[in-house]
């Protein structure tokens, strides 16, 4: 069980993290000092090795909450487990939203040199990641919640 909670923590901080790092603190000192023709090809290169290993985090996540729930008995789970169990489901979808369908257009808009169209996938994917990052943060919180 101890191995499944450090596999399930190590996934959830490098999700969680890497989202803060690239919302708060990449995104607006790339866009205050690169123009678009700079920017765009270095946030979808960031981005591209970003979504790799939050899909091996996602993974390591679904699986070890669901091996932990189906051990200690889901019925047997709080309020808070539930919780975390459905909004971190939907976060797991929204991100598949963001990898399988809207990076690959930002990449063929980047490849392509069409900045104003990738500037408009790449906000796209920033809104969702913003969406992740509040549902994230929620999920932390119900984990706490003992109901």
């Amino acid at each position: 069980m101890r191995y499944l909670l450090l596999a399930h923590l190590a996934g959830v901080i490098v999700w969680i993290g890497g989202m803060f790092f690239a919302h708060f603190c990449l995104r607006p000192v790339a866009a205050l000092q690169l123009p678009p023709p700079q920017r765009l090809p270095l946030m979808t290169a960031v981005l591209g090795r970003f979504f790799a290993a939050v899909a091996v985090s996602v993974v390591a996540i679904l699986g070890s909450g669901f091996a932990m729930a189906s051990i200690s008995g889901y019925a047997g789970g709080t309020v808070g487990r539930h919780l975390m169990m459905g909004i971190g489901s939907a976060m797991a979808l929204i991100f598949a939203v963001i990898y399988l369908r809207l990076y690959p257009q930002l990449r063929t808009r980047i490849e392509a040199g069409e900045w104003q169209a990738g500037g408009a996938v790449l906000d796209r994917i920033r809104r969702l990641v913003l969406l992740n990052l509040g549902l994230g943060t929620l999920t932390l919180v119900s984990a706490m919640v003992p109901v």
